[in-house]
């Protein structure tokens, strides 16, 4: 099976660059393409992404959901490969995507640990050991069946914010996902840039607000005014 990797970015320029050179040693075939859906950078990203070889879309709408289903819609392959642009997933990840659709899954995603020695975020990493949805999140890849992201109807463009719990919790009323026991490397940045336990109460609140079903405008207003 071919896999299609899409990244959507905005502003990644500090970022791309290192993930696209990781998949130039580790995407050989059954790797497909390497898609990276712009949201509308000021910075290099674009030209960054371009020089490295990778196929740019532009997508007008800046949302992640948005850029993610373009991404999708555009793929030739016949597995979807979502990755944020602070993130390298492991190694290993086409022979684990595959190993896992021969196991008879349609889905899943990596654990994944930060590019911090900080304790606090190795407990953090530690839980993502676990299928709970609150578990979940983009920063563990996501992989999927083409065919059954379209069934499923692709992520809700209303959801600028948690558009990834949205589409898993889709998902598992009718299918499994898997978290495979291998860890992509996540940027800490989030938290250099705030304080852990102020983006821990952004993340637990907006969590919370969304299973109650909160509009995704005002979670993403919420999480705009807690974090940087």
């Amino acid at each position: 099976m071919s896999i299609s990797i899409i990244i959507p970015t905005l502003n990644e320029a500090e970022n791309i660059g290192k993930l696209l050179d990781f998949f130039a040693v580790n995407a050989a075939p059954p790797v497909l393409e390497v898609l990276i859906v712009d949201g509308g950078s000021s910075d290099n990203t674009v030209a960054i992404a371009q020089a490295k070889g990778a196929k740019t879309l532009h997508c007008s709408t800046r949302s992640r959901a948005a850029q993610m289903n373009m991404g999708a819609q555009q793929a030739k392959g016949e597995v979807l490969y979502f990755v944020h642009a602070d993130t390298l997933p492991p190694p290993s990840f086409a022979e684990d995507i595959l190993t896992a659709l021969k196991d008879g899954f349609c889905m899943g995603c990596f654990r994944y640990r930060f590019d911090s020695p900080s304790w606090l975020l190795r407990c953090n990493a530690w839980f993502t050991r676990f299928n709970a949805l609150a578990c979940q999140g983009g920063d563990k890849t996501f992989f999927i069946l083409a065919s059954v992201f379209a069934e499923l109807g692709g992520y809700d463009e209303q959801y600028v914010v948690m558009e990834e719990y949205d589409f898993i919790r889709r998902a598992r009323k009718k299918y499994l996902t898997p978290t495979l026991p291998k860890n992509a490397l996540v940027s800490a940045r989030k938290y250099q840039n705030n304080a852990y336990f102020k983006v821990q109460f952004a993340n637990l609140l907006v969590f919370n607000l969304f299973r109650l079903g909160l509009p995704p405008v005002r979670l993403k207003k919420i999480y705009k005014q807690i974090l940087n």
